[in-house]
Parts: structure tokens; C-alpha cells; sequence
């Protein structure tokens, strides 16, 4: 239960295309902070010190010629081997975490914002669907799912195969407190999304 003053925790829940991050991002519009695990991780790869652990870890070839990190390399060496998934995984996710909590502190401090969203892919995996105070699970039927993940540039193997590494969708439904249903078009979507809000906010 939160209290007085204290701005709410939403994580964001869904399949790979499913409309997480457009979730979050029509939250932040609506007034709320976003914190994207992506960008924090993608961030972390940059760092020489990681960089040298990385390629330590996986090789040479899954560095640029410019020498920075090839994620697209590096995925699908560590999504085809559940022990160098959770090396890296032991890698990054404590800088992720470490950053998360330095801006939950940040915007938990400014008074016009309304509520503090993650999204992060593996906010259930990694234990954090327990800071948050409350949990969206974005729905969407696997066809649209996977043509809109194939625009991001993964076909239906490289989904499944992640996939494979996450908690099921029905799992993560089930923990959720609101549902968001993306089958629609994108003013229905938006719609939820206000709707969402105003209910958390409001009843807190």
C-alpha cells in the first residue's frame, strides 16, 4: 500500500509486440515518467568495462567494426544458450536496477508527475513485478504480435525462442491488475490507456 504523497509503480506486461512500449510511452504523455529497461541496458553496453566483459564472455565477433557491441549478435548468441543468457543477465541487470531505483528516487521527488512506469522486458523474471504497485498486462493476439515484432525486425524462430526464456502469458496476465486489450485500433488504445490511469491514480 502506498503512501501519502508517494507516486504509484506501474510495470507493464506483454508478449514481444504486443504494445508495451506504446503503452508506456501514451503514459507518459498522460503525465507519468517512464523508465525503459532497453535503453538503460543498451546504455551499459557502451561502457569499456562491459564491453571488455562482454567480448571476454562471447568473442570478438560480436563486436562492430566500429568496436561496439552488435546486440543483434550478441541475442542471438545468448538466446540460443540459457547459461550465456544468464551470464550476461548477471552482467547488466544490476546496472539496470541500480539506474531504475536512482530515477524512481529522482521522480518520486517531482510533484506534477503522476505515476512512474517501467517497462522492462523481464520486469516479472528478474523480481521486480514486486516494487511495483501496480501491474498492466497488455493483450494481443499472436498473429498481430508477430507482424508487428516482425517490423521491429525478428521473425516468428527469434520470438519463440525468447519466448521460450520468459514466464508464460497467461502467468503474467494473471498477476495483473488492469488489462489492456491491443487488437484494436489505436484510438481504443489510448483510450484504455486514460482509463487505466485514472483508475490507479484515483483509487490508488
Amino acid at each position: 500500500m502506498r503512501g501519502s504523497g508517494k507516486k504509484p509503480i506501474i510495470g507493464i506486461l506483454g508478449g514481444i509486440g504486443s504494445g508495451k512500449s506504446t503503452v508506456a510511452s501514451e503514459l507518459g504523455k498522460l503525465g507519468c515518467k517512464v523508465i525503459e529497461g532497453d535503453d538503460i541496458a543498451h546504455k551499459a553496453l557502451d561502457r569499456k568495462d562491459i564491453k571488455q566483459k562482454i567480448i571476454a564472455l562471447f568473442g570478438e565477433g560480436v563486436s562492430d567494426p566500429s568496436g561496439r557491441i552488435d546486440r543483434r549478435k550478441l541475442s542471438d548468441i545468448v538466446f540460443a544458450d540459457a547459461d550465456k543468457l544468464l551470464s550476461l543477465n548477471r552482467m547488466i541487470h544490476p546496472l539496470v536496477l541500480k539506474r531504475t531505483e536512482e530515477l524512481i528516487k529522482r521522480y518520486s521527488c517531482q510533484n506534477r508527475v503522476k505515476a512512474i512506469v517501467l517497462d522492462m522486458p523481464l520486469l516479472v523474471e528478474v523480481g521486480w513485478a514486486n516494487r511495483c504497485d501496480k501491474l498492466i498486462y497488455v493483450g494481443c493476439k499472436r498473429r498481430l504480435r508477430v507482424d508487428r515484432a516482425k517490423k521491429m525486425g525478428f521473425d516468428e524462430n527469434q520470438i519463440k525462442i525468447r519466448e521460450k526464456f520468459q514466464i508464460s502469458l497467461d502467468s503474467k496476465a494473471d498477476i495483473a491488475d488492469n488489462l489492456i486489450n491491443n487488437n484494436s485500433d489505436f484510438t481504443a488504445l489510448v483510450r484504455q490507456v486514460t482509463d487505466t490511469l485514472s483508475h490507479i491514480v484515483d483509487n490508488g
